[in-house]
């Protein structure tokens, strides 16, 4: 009888055993195909751009507690295994710790570095100096994130030379903004699509009368 015991006492802990092996694999399977799943979160993104394009254009926007709850923030994973009580499930508690991670990271972007705080405050500052500029027409919002002069003629030599300089100043902290967002949530390869998100923002947050480019390159007044 005690051998026989014993016997099924071995039986029972190889069995635990792979049975362990096979969740252990399950998971790092999940694991990688989560990792490879991870998408361009399209939708924070348009949020993100359209609370710093209200702020650089002086409309209404979120007040500064609103920005910082719309960064949400995963939850402590370890907390969550142990909660789950792991050990009893194993599978269970794996799977119910990835997915919610993974939909976590898909659905947030971060906006809130020092860097991205800084750029956001220089192109605040030089909005007041565009907008006569943005009114009159001779500045327009580019079809892809920028600002260019559309029409200087009515404009004199130093208002020309302080145009130029607003324009260049104005597109080097735009692209380092694109940048700067995509390097904090740790996806430099997500500038182009940042960049995109911004260009029709712009354009749909500016003022009736300025002056924007439509996707064929052509200026028109919006």
């Amino acid at each position: 009888m005690v051998e026989i015991m014993k016997t099924n006492l071995q039986i029972d802990n190889r069995h635990s055993f792979h049975q362990l092996l096979s969740v252990m694999l399950l998971s790092l399977t999940l694991i990688s195909c989560v990792t490879i799943n991870i998408y361009f979160p399209a939708a924070a993104a348009e949020k993100a751009a359209e609370l710093i394009v209200d702020d650089v254009l002086k409309y209404d926007a979120p007040d500064i507690e609103q920005k910082k709850n719309s960064e949400n923030k995963i939850e402590n994973t370890q907390s969550q295994l142990n909660s789950r009580h792991f050990w009893a499930n194993p599978l269970v508690a794996i799977v119910d710790f990835i997915i919610p991670a993974a939909e976590a990271g898909q659905a947030n972007i971060s906006i809130n570095s020092p860097k991205i705080r800084s750029i956001r405050n220089s192109m605040e500052k030089r909005q007041s100096k565009l907008r006569p500029y943005y009114s009159s027409g001779a500045v327009g919002f580019t079809n892809n994130g920028l600002i260019a002069s559309v029409s200087n003629a009515s404009l004199s030599i130093k208002q020309k030379s302080t145009v130029k300089k607003l324009i260049k100043s104005e597109n080097r902290d735009r692209m380092a903004l694109y940048s700067e967002i995509a390097n904090a949530n740790g996806h430099p390869e997500w500038q182009s699509d940042i960049q995109k998100t911004f260009t029709k923002t712009w354009i749909n947050k500016i003022s009736s009368g300025w002056m924007y480019q439509t996707q064929s390159g052509q200026w028109q007044r919006k």
